[in-house]
């Protein structure tokens, strides 16, 4: 069985369903790459302080129940808005904060027996990792995700912005200078377009078995 799992992937891929899902079965720590840098992206937007400074001494914690803590408070639901979504593509590609999580990801993962999931796990984060996957979809079918889950949260949203927001989101992710968007040449790719989640979880977890 394999002990440490990178799933990478685009925007609205379905990473953090599969992940979360797969790391229950297995009986896993499920690691929200993603979660964190949207975490440092909402204090910026909160707080109108510069990236670096919030990165210092930010405080995240991710519990079992896969709910995200900024300085003791909950903030599952606020880091995942269009906005904050549009600023951690940009804190992202900021040096010293990937270093900053970087630390802290990899602490997080020399306990063994996770699943993270994010853009860069296999390739920057945890190029030794067991099992690497890249989990994709389409962008229109990624929007369309997109655009069921925010309406369920009952946030307005427009399908044609979400999808363009996601083409422009999946460019500027694969030609930033730091930890680009990229398959790592070792991960196994899983298009799940026209899977259900049920069959890519079933797929990943046959994976991890090998």
């Amino acid at each position: 069985m394999k002990k440490i799992i990178a799933v990478d992937g685009p925007a609205g891929a379905g990473k953090s369903t599969i992940s979360k899902i797969c790391a229950a079965r297995l009986g896993y720590t499920y690691i929200d790459t993603g979660a964190m840098y949207r975490a440092v992206a909402l204090k910026v937007l909160q707080s109108g302080k510069d990236a670096v400074d919030v990165a210092s001494d930010i405080q995240i914690e991710l519990d079992e129940a896969a709910r995200v803590f900024v300085d003791g408070r909950d903030v599952t639901n606020q880091i995942r808005t269009p906005e904050v979504s549009r600023a951690a593509s940009d804190v992202a590609k900021i040096g010293f904060v990937r270093k900053r999580l970087t630390e802290l990801q990899r602490q997080m993962a020399a306990r063994g027996s996770v699943i993270m999931d994010g853009r860069d796990i296999g390739t920057q984060v945890l190029p030794n990792a067991d099992l690497k996957i890249f989990l994709t979809a389409s962008a229109d079918e990624r929007a369309r995700r997109r655009f069921e889950e925010l309406k369920a949260k009952g946030i307005a949203a427009d399908i044609d912005n979400i999808r363009e927001e996601i083409i422009a989101r999946d460019k500027q992710d694969s030609e930033r200078e730091i930890a680009p968007l990229a398959q790592a040449a070792d991960a196994v790719p899983v298009d799940s377009t026209r899977m259900t989640i049920d069959e890519v979880v079933a797929e990943i977890l046959r994976l991890a078995a090998c």
